[in-house]
């Protein structure tokens, strides 16, 4: 399974395409596949995301999972305390002022 991946250009947060467009949470990803690199090629150009890229990842029983640990990191947040990781459709996640 191929998901894609970017930073959201105004708050430089890490989101992941759902198939229409982004989300903070790795969990609403779906599936690129073969069209992966033209979405974000596309969506790059149309500015809404800054330096999408495809990567590898599998669908498990607990959700979506990026298959190296560097994107792991990124859907999931910091490795060393739980309770700063961003939690599934938290509804406060995403409203940081700037």
């Amino acid at each position: 399974m191929k998901i894609l991946t970017g930073n959201d250009l105004k708050t430089g947060a890490v989101v992941w395409w759902d198939g229409v467009s982004w989300s903070i949470h790795v969990e609403d990803a779906v599936d690129a596949g073969e069209s992966a690199d033209d979405i974000a090629a596309r969506e790059e150009a149309l500015r809404r995301v800054n330096v999408p890229y495809a990567i590898e990842a599998e669908k498990t029983e607990n959700g979506i999972r990026p298959a190296h640990i560097k994107d792991r990191i990124r859907a999931l947040g910091p490795t060393v305390r739980p309770d700063l990781t961003l939690k599934p459709a938290d509804p406060e996640a995403g409203n940081w002022v700037i």
